[in-house]
């Protein structure tokens, strides 16, 4: 017979309910994760890697035509053909074989089907063929179910077969014309991806006042000005009112209003809507333990769901609504992971509470969370934003460089073009938060990352000497900004 038991069940087995399973494992226990798609996540198949996947080339391509030499070498322009089967092969045709595998390597159990809580402690899991077999956990469920993109109720949307993060990543046809709807990071890089495949009119129908809200205004201007630059056509303080398409061969109809220029209309090939995210908790069997199905769970710093008294449920990753980042959900699910294998033991108790940046405790969620954003030029941030910091009451000084002083950047690119933004916590006199602006400033945030996490305090980085010539001389001038 199939053991029912486990001492940890996770529903959902993306990267965050694949990290908790391996996490609980590893502390000693036995666990189980249920799936009923592919194994990997949302990530791994239609979101991070395969839309980096389509913006690499061309990535490559631009910082190549930055440099005087190189630039007179090409002669052709991004092989749309080429840009699919690799996007492709990132994603392994779509099969989870490898992810399977891993699972199997790392001891955990995989249950496919639909997972469904139908009590304490207990899931019931659907095959496809229906038949319904009821597990149990000793210690632990943990729904890792992330989300699933948010559809305004645009009158016609719905019936005209639009595009989600889902199909943008996984076509491997140049649509004409596309009209994106939406202004954040999924937004700005699918539209940019597209026009650098061949789509001859991009157009960004942004609600808001501006492209990627949640970060600096410095990067939102700069952004939608590289955008335009290439042909991108960007419409902000737009509401889109109606959607129109009698078929999904056929052109869709977009109407629109701006405040100020009035009502108009665009017609396009296809249309991305990028407004959003959902809690995929909808069909999960929430009513059964008295939670809302379809609503976001609250959970402390372990993740675990504080409406439940009885302590044995938990949510990890985009669900909990903390940080919706693949990679902040891997680190919930360590730290959620360890949590449940140490209550398990009895080496971690229920007061008082973990400590802040103990390894049970998800504390960079509150302050240090790290993000990139990949269009071209890239925009990376952690922490804080400046209108943050203010909020929480904090002391701030603000210290910005522009990156074209620095001899390091002038050699990766002529005419480099980027900025620096640094948040002071001035009574710690620790940074808070930054927001860089460039060409491969991604790689660069993790140390800005260290800096936040650590608290160092800025006498004590003033002693990380950069590199010559490198990129990296940023903080040297950053600091030398703020008069240190």
């Amino acid at each position: 017979m199939p053991e029912t038991s486990f001492d940890v069940i996770v529903i959902g087995a993306g990267p965050t309910g694949e990290n908790v399973a391996d996490r609980a494992v590893k502390g000693g226990l036995t666990a189980a994760i249920v799936e009923s798609r592919l194994v990997g996540g949302e990530c791994t198949y239609y979101a991070c890697i395969p839309s980096k996947a389509l913006l690499r080339s061309s990535a490559a391509l631009e910082a190549a035509r930055r440099v005087d030499g190189a630039k007179q070498a090409i002669t052709g322009q991004v092989d749309a053909s080429a840009v699919f089967a690799r996007r492709t092969g990132f994603t392994s045709n779509w099969h989870d074989d490898d992810q399977v595998e891993w699972l199997k390597n790392a001891h955990v159990t995989l249950l496919r089907g639909r997972g469904r809580i139908a009590g304490e402690r207990i899931v019931d899991v659907q095959s496809s063929d229906g038949a319904v077999t009821r597990f149990t956990a000793r210690h632990a469920v943990v729904i890792c179910t992330g989300t699933d993109p948010a559809l305004p109720p645009v009158p016609g949307l719905a019936e005209a077969s639009p595009w989600t993060n889902r199909e943008a990543t996984r076509a491997d046809r140049v649509p004409s014309r596309l009209a994106v709807v939406g202004g954040g990071p999924v937004a700005c890089e699918l539209a940019q991806a597209w026009r650098s495949l061949g789509t001859r009119e991009v157009t960004i129908l942004e609600r808001s006042d501006r492209l990627l809200g949640r970060m600096e205004p410095f990067v939102s201007d700069q952004i939608a000005t590289a955008l335009r630059g290439i042909g991108i056509s960007v419409h902000t303080e737009c509401n889109v009112t109606r959607v129109q398409r009698p078929s999904p061969a056929t052109p869709v109809q977009i109407s629109f209003e701006h405040p100020t220029t009035g009502p108009a209309s665009i017609e396009a090939d296809e249309i991305l809507v990028a407004t959003g995210r959902v809690p995929n908790t909808r069909d999960i069997g929430l009513d059964s333990i008295q939670l809302k199905p379809g609503d976001w769970l609250d959970v402390d710093d372990t993740c675990r769901v504080q409406s439940i008294a009885a302590g044995w449920l938990y949510a990890a990753g985009d669900v909990n609504h903390r940080a919706l980042l693949t990679h902040i959900g891997k680190y919930q699910a360590r730290a959620c992971g360890d949590a449940i294998a140490a209550r398990a033991k009895g080496e971690l108790k229920e007061s008082p509470a973990p400590k802040a940046w103990s390894r049970w405790s998800a504390t960079a969620d509150h302050a240090a969370v790290p993000q990139v954003v990949f269009t071209d030029p890239q925009a990376a941030a952690a922490g804080l934003t400046e209108a943050q910091a203010r909020k929480a009451g904090m002391r701030v000084r603000v210290v910005e460089y522009d990156f074209r002083h620095i001899s390091g950047v002038r050699l990766v690119a002529d005419d480099y073009q980027g900025h620096a933004k640094m948040i002071v916590d001035e009574d710690r006199r620790v940074i808070v938060g930054a927001t860089l602006l460039g060409q491969d400033v991604g790689e660069m945030i993790h140390a800005f990352t260290i800096a936040i996490v650590g608290e160092i305090p800025l006498e004590r980085l003033w002693h990380a000497v950069p590199c010559f010539p490198t990129m990296s001389e940023i903080w040297l001038r950053l600091l030398e900004s703020y008069g240190l």
